[in-house]
Parts: C-alpha cells; sequence; structure tokens
C-alpha cells in the first residue's frame, strides 16, 4: 500500500470528510496539521501550488483535496492508487 500524507486543519470538515473516507478503506496516513506544525501551511503551498486544506498525497501523486479524493473513489481509480 502506498504511503498517504494529508495536510490538513483541525477546523475544515473537508480535511474531516477525507479522513473519513480513507479509515473507511482501512488506510493508515500521515498528517501534519497546518494550524499546529509551524511553517507547515507555507511548506504545503509550495509542494501543493495550492493554500487550501486537505492537501492529499498518495505515494508521489499529488491528488489534491477532498473533492478531488471523492472523484476517484467514485471513478473507481482510487484503490488503485492506493496500491501503486
Amino acid at each position: 500500500m502506498q504511503q498517504v500524507l494529508i495536510y490538513s486543519s483541525d477546523f475544515c470538515p473537508f480535511c474531516r470528510r477525507a479522513k473519513q473516507l480513507l479509515e473507511q478503506k482501512g488506510v493508515l496516513y500521515e498528517e501534519i496539521n497546518v494550524d499546529k506544525v509551524r511553517g507547515s501551511r507555507k511548506e504545503m503551498a509550495e509542494k501543493a501550488g495550492r493554500t487550501s486544506v486537505p492537501q492529499i498525497w498518495i505515494g508521489e501523486t499529488h491528488v489534491g483535496g477532498c473533492d478531488d479524493l471523492y472523484a476517484l473513489q467514485q471513478a473507481g481509480k482510487l484503490d488503485a492508487l492506493l496500491q501503486g
């Protein structure tokens, strides 16, 4: 299974939805909370080219945000990406 990284915020309902989908699939993920980890929002913006949370990577692939993650699920592509 690919490593999953999610930049999130405690105050973000989209972050909660994204993490909920990953948890339902039994996916372990590394979470970086941009509210608590100094400099992480800037790091995320530089890597993703976006400033909104969540920002999600599966392996080396930048998935994007919550809607992007759910779109992969709807298209039947998320499981294959998670498997690598």
